[in-house]
């Protein structure tokens, strides 16, 4: 098997998800996140596009229910040793087939929890579980236990981290050295997209973002490839990927000058950070650490410039998107614990000038604060 931990590693997650169901009062768990598959089991894949379901009881026994395409990935790449297959043809009914394969287990009359905040169900499938197990168990919304066991990484996990982190640096150098008055960004993403594979690292849960000029002001990748002018800006955010753990960086260059607005802005978003990498650490709140940007930011008369949110949590997640929980917003009351890894990010974007200005990166949460992952300078950087 192509597992990236022991055995023991898997062992201690398993017992944590058994010690969160018997705390919610649960008689087991559908997942249909792939993260949490992954997490719990090492089964990579991106068959989740399709239906699939792992389902865990509170003795441990677990079960994995997919399509064909997928039982050899399954084989090679997860703990699972029980795998069944849905029949793919004219009026397939796999949800059927899962509450077939959980009564097969022992399973009767109770109360499951099932992860419906996935890109892993669709409403359509999801109405299709909820039929074919109605009268059978109580279904009961548990998207965010996974989730919250995840968000606390272990020394193991945060080892694949650290590697992240030093393949972010990489794809940082590589990018900076390809930025210059006529650089195609095309070029300069290919740059950073190599550095990280040739460093060892993988595809990340969603594109790089790149942008040069109006599309500087984008906080989402789009198609289409330009090439810089002698006086430009370029924003960037972009992951170092091992393993499936993200590590995040952002920023916003310029070519030829920087105007005064460019330079204003960033001195806003470089103490925005400074306040937000200070309240990172444990017990505080997601939403005191919004807190900390959102009144520098303001200060600096940037209310309608700012984004609502300014960071998440990463950590090993699938397409479509490398975020992860908890987000830093406005009075959201998770509290920050030892061993998360929180990307922060200073998004501003005037498009009343026309003027883009980001700066982030990924901090580890520890006893004494935030650490910094990667080693890119936080200068305002003009090529």
């Amino acid at each position: 098997m192509a597992l990236h931990f022991d055995a023991s590693e898997f062992e201690d997650r398993r017992h944590r998800l058994l010690h969160a169901l018997a705390e919610a009062e649960l008689d087991g768990i559908l997942l249909f996140n792939q993260n949490s598959m992954h997490w719990l089991t090492g089964y990579d894949t991106f068959g989740f596009c399709f239906f699939q379901c792992l389902f865990v009881g509170t003795d441990g026994r677990m079960a994995l229910l997919t399509r064909s395409a997928d039982l050899r990935q399954a084989r090679h790449t997860s703990n699972i040793a029980d795998i069944r297959i849905w029949t793919d043809r004219a009026g397939a009914t796999p949800a059927g087939q899962l509450k077939e394969m959980v009564r097969d287990l022992g399973f009767s009359a109770g109360r499951l929890g099932i992860e419906y905040d996935t890109q892993g169900l669709t409403a359509a499938n999801g109405k299709a579980v909820d039929a074919a197990f109605e009268g059978f168990a109580t279904l009961v919304d548990a998207s965010d236990l996974v989730m919250r066991l995840r968000a606390v990484k272990s020394a193991a996990e945060i080892a694949c981290v650290r590697e992240a982190g030093r393949l972010a640096d990489a794809a940082d150098e590589a990018g900076l050295a390809e930025i210059r008055a006529g650089a195609d960004e095309g070029r300069i993403l290919a740059a950073m997209q190599g550095a990280v594979f040739e460093g060892g690292g993988d595809y990340p849960g969603n594109e790089f973002i790149i942008g040069s000029g109006a599309d500087a002001l984008l906080c989402r990748y789009k198609s289409g490839r330009k090439r810089l002018s002698e006086k430009d800006q370029i924003t960037l955010e972009f992951a170092g990927v091992f393993r499936h753990y993200h590590v995040a960086l952002m920023r916003t260059v310029c070519t030829g000058e920087a105007t005064p607005r460019h330079v204003a802005l960033h001195a806003a978003a470089r103490e925005a950070l400074a306040a937000v990498e200070a309240a990172i650490r444990p017990g505080s709140t997601a939403g005191e650490v919004f807190a900390a940007h959102a009144r520098v930011l303001d200060a600096h008369g940037l209310s309608e410039h700012r984004l609502n949110a300014c960071g998440y949590s990463l950590g090993t997640t699938f397409t479509p998107c490398w975020m992860d929980r908890p987000m830093f917003y406005e009075d959201n009351p998770w509290v920050l614990e030892s061993g998360m890894v929180m990307f922060a990010h200073m998004i501003i974007m005037d498009s009343d000038s026309g003027t883009a200005m980001t700066l982030g990166r990924t901090s580890l949460v520890t006893q004494g604060g935030s650490e910094p992952l990667t080693r890119a300078p936080l200068d305002l950087i003009v090529k």
